[in-house]
């Protein structure tokens, strides 16, 4: 490890601690931080409902932005700014930050779950879609398996190279969000334990990249049941921004399966 990276590294240790330490950073009503749109900019107003979101949908369907290990909802900005670009209202959309970004998934899953109703809530919406990178995904199948009629609150979910049986990389990641993604880990026996990923009724696309270097094995990125697709050749984090994982991300949302001809 180079300095200036040790000396990141240490940077976000030190401000993750601060955090975890200031009750600024939550909200006690809700336990999380959700971004919505002002709802005024590009791409406010829903365009040719039927031929746009497909299913004869009036609106598209909200769509809820789950970060990964570590991240926050900036980083899902370019993800956010795709949606609104091909018509998703701004006020359709939310981005989640987890008070504490490298803990429990399943600590995770019922902060989902308050970010699910909420976007409900402010939308009127019946369902909302999800879409996760990376460890963030496992927290939101934790949430799908464990919530009751989820079909009922839940569509769509997209996970972005997320690490379906762990990953060895997180030998070298901190926090009881890193301790869950070794495999083996209980979380991850008790999440793969069923045949599918997640519940019947929820559509499914996971999308990988065959040089993740934090996915370790690939196939890790892989869900039983599930639509799958490998995309060459972004980096893990470049997942989020990648034109062709955004397209495919665009294209299930609006059709599901029939979206993603390729998986």
């Amino acid at each position: 490890m180079n300095a200036a990276k040790a000396a990141g590294m240490g940077h976000r240790a030190r401000w993750y601690q601060a955090r975890l330490a200031s009750a600024r950073f939550v909200v006690p009503a809700l336990v999380l931080t959700l971004t919505f749109g002002a709802g005024s900019g590009q791409g406010a107003q829903p365009l040719s409902a039927q031929t746009l979101f497909g299913g004869g949908d009036l609106e598209a369907v909200p769509v809820l932005l789950v970060p990964g290990w570590g991240d926050e909802a900036p980083d899902l900005e370019p993800l956010r700014l795709h949606l609104i670009e091909k018509g998703w209202p701004e006020t359709r959309i939310a981005a989640l930050s987890f008070p504490d970004p490298f803990g429990s998934n399943q600590r995770h899953a019922r902060e989902i779950d308050r970010a699910v109703e909420s976007l409900r809530a402010m939308t009127g919406a019946h369902r909302v879609d999800i879409v996760a990178p990376s460890m963030g995904g496992l927290a939101v199948r934790y949430y799908l398996l464990t919530r009751p009629d989820v079909q009922e609150a839940v569509r769509r979910a997209v996970f972005l190279g997320t690490p379906h049986r762990g990953t060895v990389a997180a030998i070298l990641a901190w926090g009881d969000g890193g301790r869950e993604m070794v495999p083996g880990s209980d979380f991850l026996t008790q999440l793969n334990e069923g045949e599918r990923g997640v519940p019947e009724g929820v559509e499914d696309l996971a999308i990988r990249t065959p040089v993740d270097l934090r996915v370790i094995p690939g196939s890790s990125g892989l869900l039983p049941g599930a639509l799958n697709l490998e995309i060459c050749c972004p980096t893990h984090n470049q997942l989020v921004e990648e034109e062709r994982t955004l397209g495919a991300v665009v294209n299930f949302l609006r059709y599901g399966a029939d979206g993603v001809p390729d998986a």
